[in-house]
């Protein structure tokens, strides 16, 4: 009898068991089919349009041929398809812009140099494995030979006018040797002697026939591929409102003359030290010593409440002063326990 009830036990929890193995398989296949389904519905990559004809500072890219057409169309698609940080280059640009393209102007310098500092930082304060510094990544030599200030204190490599400002005489100096602004910015990326010294070996006079190394190589399709997607946005798929993007906040000018204390002179101005630093980064330190004669300029921001809830002082002092109540408490207990 114990023999038969264990048997149709053991057949009745086999049979549970077979039913939900078929039942999961075919809820798992149903699940399976839908996916694809929608996959195959819903999921699009295309290919990117490359232009007919296209042009850097107003010179004609040669794409009828086939080794530059298909270098441009991978800095299309990479750029394109990468799409967290085209977006947010997209929303920097609209920053970065406004202060970058009066200063390329005003040197004569074309327009389209305002993409340079969006594929050599991607406007971050980044340090290069060759110590090159800055949205324009300047080295430190050049730095200091076109007229920057970099010391312990200082480095004008982050300002971004001024940075502005000297990648504009590069770029001229290199203008006037070549007369071609593709090979103004190839040497932008390779320097002029080693630029030279390819163009003499190679005999060539143009970027688009000359082997480089990987990255000058791709460096003007980068160029190209960025303002042809800042330019055609919906066109790769990018579709950013104006409240979406990073503009460029109202600030005012104050002189420095004198040694300053950068923390008390944040406060005495109606920010925090973070705020002095965000808005000159620069500064490289806690302090600036001004040697007699000479001045810096500083900026703040015009609305301070949109960088620092000044309330946070009333915060500051109220932590110090449970700080202190709590060590009344302390001594106290230990006059307690003294007893």
């Amino acid at each position: 009898m114990n023999k038969n009830l264990t048997y149709l036990a053991a057949l009745a929890i086999g049979s549970i068991l077979v039913y939900n193995l078929f039942v999961f398989s075919i809820d798992k296949s149903a699940e399976d089919a839908n996916y694809e389904r929608d996959f195959m519905s819903s999921y699009r990559i295309f290919s990117i349009n490359t232009p007919d004809t296209i042009r850097f500072a107003g010179e004609i890219i040669p794409i009828f041929r086939t080794d530059i057409k298909e270098k441009l169309d991978k800095e299309l698609l990479v750029n394109t398809y990468w799409q967290s940080n085209t977006v947010l280059l997209l929303k920097k640009a609209r920053r970065y812009f406004p202060i970058i393209e009066p200063i390329l102007k005003r040197n004569g310098i074309p327009e389209d140099f305002k993409y340079l500092p969006m594929i050599e930082s991607g406007f971050k304060h980044v340090v290069s494995p060759a110590k090159a510094s800055g949205f324009w990544q300047i080295m430190e030599a050049t730095g200091k030979g076109g007229g920057l200030e970099i010391n312990k204190m200082v480095d004008e490599r982050y300002h971004l006018e001024k940075a502005t400002q000297l990648a504009c005489d590069y770029l001229n100096r290199s203008y006037r040797k070549y007369k071609d602004w593709t090979l103004a910015a190839a040497s932008y990326n390779i320097g002029m002697g080693n630029l030279n010294s390819n163009l003499r070996k190679q005999k060539v006079d143009s970027y688009y026939d000359l082997l480089l190394n990987t990255e000058t190589g791709r460096y003007v399709y980068r160029l190209v591929a960025m303002k042809r997607i800042v330019e055609n946005q919906n066109q790769h798929g990018f579709y950013l409102r104006d409240k979406d993007l990073y503009h460029q906040p109202e600030t005012y000018e104050i002189k420095v003359d004198s040694n300053i204390e950068l923390v008390s002179f944040a406060f005495a101005n109606g920010v925090n030290y973070k705020v002095i630093k965000l808005f000159n980064p620069w500064l490289k330190k806690s302090y600036l010593n001004v040697e007699q004669g000479q001045s810096y300029t500083l900026k703040l921001p015009v609305h301070t409440e949109d960088y620092y809830v000044h309330e946070e002082n009333t915060v500051f002092n109220k932590v110090e002063e449970v700080v202190v109540l709590k060590d009344s408490i302390a001594i106290d207990s230990l006059a307690h326990d003294t007893n």
